[in-house]
């Protein structure tokens, strides 16, 4: 199928997912269409919220709605980053006798991966994940093992003010393509939620997509060429986050957004825009995507956290300081 065949086969697939999904999952309309560009861009994304938000049942929904690989691991403060990655075992040849290590592929050997709870481990175990998600492979005891495509880390947050978390390192954070925060159903959802679960089995999504398609997608879309515009924009939007640019909001910012959140904005901007059927992006679309790109990769200073000023406060202002 040709790139023209693909781009206009990319509106029915995602409708077809929107469905799909909403005969699981009510409501998060928002949260479902950010997770979608994360998806076919190829980036890995983190949903923040508190417990009980069908955060989980949102990635296994999507896993069942795309056909892909599937694997879960549930982040506790005992786990060690072997339980993730795999671990060498010494095993007997009974034919000779000869003794061998052979590796035990982890969790992470699959193609979406559900990391539930993440910032419930210590930092340690979370680095776990960082050379799977940025190289695509795993090193252990010598040797690199080859990830999948596609290869996608869908991950949990509780808010760092719970007890038993533990804050994400900042090179885990900026692995991330999507910070995307989750919250409370409204009173009808919560009705129709209350419906669902309590009456009959839970639905099961049906799947609409295989992970051959979704490649295929992925790639048209890297193939897609440029609006200088965007990359000019979503530069400029990145470089508004860091101390000691000229932005008047940049002033609470202790530390902002590096040049990956540029390449974020850009493969992103292209991505929502061709979702929604539009072959160039457009500075709308780079802002729409904006405030789930960086809000994770600022930090504020302390005079406006004691304010009460919160990150997507400050994007807001910059948003609308940029232009």
């Amino acid at each position: 199928m040709d790139d023209v065949a693909l781009f206009e086969s990319l509106v029915p697939a995602r409708e077809q997912l929107l469905a799909s999904i909403g005969q699981v999952v009510v409501g998060q309309r928002t949260v479902v269409e950010l997770m979608l560009t994360a998806l076919f861009a190829d980036g890995h994304c983190l949903f923040v919220g508190v417990p009980g938000l069908a955060k989980t049942l949102l990635v296994h929904t999507v896993a069942d709605a795309t056909g892909v690989g599937f694997g879960r691991v549930q982040f506790t403060p005992d786990l060690m980053p072997s339980d993730i990655t795999g671990v060498e075992v010494l095993e007997e040849d009974p034919e000779t006798g000869r003794r061998r290590f052979r590796f035990v592929h982890g969790p992470v050997f699959t193609n979406l991966l559900l990391a539930d709870e993440i910032n419930r481990t210590p930092p340690k175990t979370q680095a776990a994940l960082l050379q799977a998600m940025q190289e695509k492979n795993v090193t252990a005891a010598g040797h690199t093992y080859p990830l999948d495509p596609p290869f996608l880390v869908f991950a949990t947050q509780n808010p760092i003010e719970q007890e038993g978390t533990y804050p994400l390192p900042e090179a885990q954070q900026d692995r991330f393509m999507l910070s995307i925060p989750v919250g409370y159903p409204s009173p009808s959802e919560e009705e129709e939620i209350v419906r669902r679960t309590t009456i009959g089995e839970l639905p099961r999504a049906k799947q609409v997509i295989n992970r051959d398609q979704l490649l295929a997608w992925q790639r048209m879309l890297r193939r897609l060429p440029s609006n200088e515009d965007v990359v000019r924009y979503a530069v400029k939007l990145a470089g508004a986050t860091r101390p000691g640019s000229t932005a008047k909001s940049a002033r609470h910012v202790r530390w902002g957004a590096g040049p990956r959140a540029s390449q974020f904005l850009a493969i992103g901007a292209r991505t929502w825009a061709a979702l929604h059927g539009h072959e160039v992006p457009t500075l709308d679309d780079v802002r729409a995507i904006a405030p789930a790109v960086l809000r994770h990769r600022l930090v504020l200073d302390f005079e406006a956290e004691a304010g009460g000023m919160t990150v997507d406060n400050v994007l807001a202002s910059l948003i609308e300081e940029v232009g």
